[in-house]
């Protein structure tokens, strides 16, 4: 039985491989937080004339907020009453699971197709 040697991949198809997998990766984690649908959006609770005190913050707190910066608690509101908005949307649910299963759909077909591609090369067609 012959000994399969398997194509040889270009330089050139490499680096595009390569390019192609670095935009995928970026893509993955950034377009998620471009539209909104990561990081669990926190929306802050208005507090009018906040203090420190009607912040629920006490002199240890306080310190810490000044060393970060934050001069006076009106500046230091939105960080401290925002809270996580815990919404659900069905469209993004579904939308996720229509990629997943499209995505997997592709992974069988294009490997049941290289399969029967290495199997042809190494035994013949019947």
């Amino acid at each position: 039985m012959a000994r399969y040697i398997p194509p040889v991949q270009s330089k050139l198809g490499q680096i595009i491989d390569v390019i192609v997998l670095v935009v995928l990766s970026v893509g993955a984690l950034f377009v998620p937080l471009w539209l909104g649908l990561a990081g669990s959006a926190k929306l802050p609770v208005p507090v009018e004339n906040p203090t420190w005190e009607s912040l629920g913050q006490n002199e240890v707190m306080v310190a810490q907020w000044n060393k970060l910066g934050f001069a006076d608690a009106a500046s230091a509101h939105d960080i401290i009453t925002a809270r996580y908005d815990y919404s659900f949307s069905w469209m993004a649910l579904a939308v996720m699971v229509i990629v997943i299963i499209g995505y997997f759909v592709m992974m069988i077909r294009l490997s049941d197709k290289e399969y029967r591609e290495v199997i042809a090369e190494k035994f013949g067609e019947k």
